[in-house]
């Protein structure tokens, strides 16, 4: 019998991250920003690494980035995940330094600068996954 292959899914209530699944969960994107200085805060946590301020909050930011690096997958390591493949890095349009990855099927000619645009995949009722994709081939919603 061929054996079932499970995606492994993202832990989405945990405290410092539930924030921007929720967010996601809703077609948005949301980075945590000090309160203090408004630097963007990523990989999310409550305090600031800048000014050292002790609180953060989840700010919606825009749905659009510029392709920073990607690297095409060509020898399969997990089975969930055929190949080819492209891991995406992506920074957000209005929050510079804050790079967010992604995961396109097959193989893409994609450049470096380019623009890139989230939609948001849902992979069951607790899980959608924001995913990146080149802004010509817009979609919103999978």
């Amino acid at each position: 019998m061929p054996q079932t292959l499970t995606r492994r899914l993202p832990v989405t209530d945990d405290p410092d991250t539930e924030g921007f699944w929720q967010a996601a969960a809703e077609g948005r994107l949301k980075i945590r920003q000090c309160r203090s200085c408004s630097t963007y805060v990523h990989l999310p946590r409550n305090h600031c690494p800048k000014c050292h301020a002790p609180e953060t909050v989840w700010h919606e930011v825009s749905s659009r980035g510029t392709l920073y690096s990607f690297c095409i997958a060509e020898q399969q390591i997990d089975p969930a995940f055929p190949t080819p493949y492209t891991a995406v890095l992506v920074e957000l349009e209005d929050a510079p330094g804050v790079r967010l990855i992604g995961h396109l099927p097959g193989r893409h000619d994609l450049t470096i600068g380019m623009q890139m645009v989230i939609a948001f995949d849902k992979l069951g009722d607790d899980v959608t996954l924001p995913q990146w994709h080149p802004a010509q081939t817009d979609r919103t919603v999978l």
